[in-house]
């Protein structure tokens, strides 16, 4: 084929490859990399039947532009997940912290209105945890070990079903903040309730000294991605509520995209809870001191991350 048909035959591919060329932003890298490969295929035509001519110089600049696209993209992907973690989810958090606060409250006056019921009427904790539950936990304060529950699976097993439901319960918080955020508030209410509940049961059977440490190995994580959660949920129901100067379906999308990147960013944390809670809490009794160290480090992981991090990154000028 001559030179100049080859040109003709294939002059409105190279200019539709040119276009995405420059305006990539909605061309997928696997798009890309299929031009490269049809690029490839005519420059080599080229070399081979008309030497260093001025079409191959064209092919061979415009397979080097789209090479240099694809490699870029690669290097988006590759620094999006560290961009996430590092100034992202910290850049949600900072913007939540107002929710977050409001989780916090919610829960903790859930927390203490469910510990005043549970020690003024005997009937409410088996309202709230109930029969089966309770009756479990009694037989096993008899037999010297309150938290026993927690051995009470295999390690693995144990570990795939606490995850997925701690997972579950803080996307449930979340997507119940669609309702005017209060769907998320009743949920968060109601978590907060069980746990003072719970606490209190310890308390009333004088067992709330051996219980609340072994708890707290996994609950510090599990129970502050909960509020966290909560948080998301506001951002969410908040944005529908309060729409500002943007059309209401319009501030609601940016609202359920902020919450649903914090509760995405939760499920490392509730794996890492998963694992203290079905491979280290079933050891009750080991030494207060590594007790204190679990709980210390996971307190310290959860404040820093999500309340002091992204404070110092707004006033660093991050974001």
């Amino acid at each position: 084929m001559r030179e100049a048909a080859f040109v003709k035959q294939n002059k409105l591919r190279w200019e539709e490859f040119e276009n995405v060329v420059k305006d990539q932003r909605g061309t997928s890298p696997d798009r890309l990399a299929e031009l490269f490969i049809q690029l490839t295929d005519d420059l080599s035509y080229s070399r081979t039947h008309y030497g260093d001519s001025r079409t191959t110089k064209y092919l061979n600049a415009l397979a080097s532009k789209v090479h240099l696209e694809i490699y870029k993209n690669k290097q988006e992907e590759a620094s999006r997940f560290v961009t996430f973690w590092k100034y992202e989810l910290p850049e949600m958090m900072y913007n939540a912290r107002k929710s977050l606060l409001y989780s916090f409250v919610i829960f903790l006056v859930a927390g203490i209105m469910g510990a005043v019921s549970a020690k003024y009427d005997d009937t409410f904790v088996r309202l709230i945890m109930g029969d089966g539950y309770v009756n479990m936990t009694l037989e096993n304060i008899k037999s010297g070990n309150p938290t026993d529950v927690y051995a009470g699976q295999d390690e693995l097993t144990m570990f795939f079903f606490i995850t997925w439901n701690n997972t579950l319960v803080s996307f449930r918080v979340f997507v119940f903040g669609i309702f005017a955020s209060l769907g998320t508030g009743f949920e968060l209410f109601r978590n907060g309730l069980m746990v003072g509940t719970f606490l209190m049961f310890f308390a009333v059977e004088q067992q709330l000294s051996q219980a609340l440490p072994v708890i707290m190995l996994h609950g510090t994580i599990e129970l502050s991605s909960i509020v966290i959660a909560a948080a998301a949920g506001f951002t969410m129901g908040n944005s529908l509520l309060f729409p500002g100067t943007y059309p209401r379906l319009t501030s609601f999308k940016m609202g359920a995209k902020k919450g649903f990147k914090i509760v995405i960013g939760l499920v490392p944390f509730f794996i890492l809870a998963g694992f203290i809670e079905s491979f280290i809490t079933r050891y009750a009794f080991m030494h207060w001191t590594i007790k204190a160290a679990i709980i210390g480090l996971s307190a310290l992981l959860m404040i820093y991350y999500f309340i002091i991090y992204p404070v110092r990154l707004k006033h660093n000028g991050k974001f």
